[in-house]
């Protein structure tokens, strides 16, 4: 990879353009010193494709909403310096893989949230506001063990990252397996074992063939890898119990 050397060198740009049927455009675009691939993307758009649509909102990688396909993989591009992927001057950016395409790099992500009603994922608490709150040790192995997921922001990069997604549409991804997995450990949830049962169904943690994908490219630096092999060790072991000591 190479970066570019003086003020006035420019970035050859291919910008996915149009939905599911669509083509690659090239932009000449200004190199600059600390430019990310959201600021290149927010030129073409500002200055010579207004009608470019595309996500973003934080910009400081928190949101996770800037998600897209850089030079084949999935990024925030806000926190993904030229720099460290641009290759001999050229770069490529594309929607999510896995998701149906909208306009040029906006996808459709209501497939990846229905994955997780389908991974029984939504929480479902045990006590009322009118109950005092449950007494949950942080040291204890079930809440280390939830806590270890619970940041996912559904930004869909390891659902986009993952090769039996693209194999098979059905199957719930790993971005809801690791969050039943979280679930599946908080003994808040009413629900355990039926989150279980989902997340073991068809086209659920079964399915997985354990790339590494989901961990490799997780922004925040989860591991879904881990939750979806937790989740296949109980069909022998069964869920786990609290520690009442």
């Amino acid at each position: 990879m190479t970066e570019p050397k003086t003020k006035d060198s420019h970035l050859s740009v291919n910008v996915w353009r149009g939905g599911n049927e669509g083509e690659l455009v090239n932009y000449q675009v200004p190199a600059r010193e600390n430019q990310t691939v959201l600021d290149v993307i927010t030129e073409i758009q500002r200055f010579q494709q207004p009608d470019l649509a595309y996500r973003f909102a934080c910009r400081v990688g928190v949101c996770g909403s800037c998600a897209m396909t850089v030079n084949g993989l999935p990024r925030w591009t806000c926190r993904t310096h030229i720099k460290k992927v641009v290759d001999n001057g050229q770069l490529t950016v594309e929607p999510l893989r896995n998701l149906p395409r909208i306009k040029d790099l906006v996808c459709d992500l209501e497939p990846f949230i229905d994955t997780w009603k389908k991974a029984g994922a939504p929480f479902s608490g045990s006590r009322t506001r009118y109950d005092p709150p449950a007494n949950i040790k942080p040291d204890s192995p079930l809440r280390q063990a939830a806590d270890a997921g619970l940041q996912c922001i559904n930004c869909a990069v390891c659902y986009s990252a993952c090769d039996v997604v693209h194999w098979n549409r059905d199957y719930v991804g790993p971005a809801a397996l690791n969050r039943a997995w979280t679930l599946v450990n908080d003994v808040r949830h009413a629900k355990r074992q039926e989150t279980f049962e989902k997340a073991f169904s068809e086209n659920g943690c079964q399915s997985c063939h354990s790339h590494g994908n989901c961990t490799r490219h997780c922004p925040i630096q989860l591991n879904p890898s881990e939750s979806i092999t937790g989740l296949k060790k109980m069909v022998f072991k069964g869920l786990p119990k609290e520690d009442k000591k």
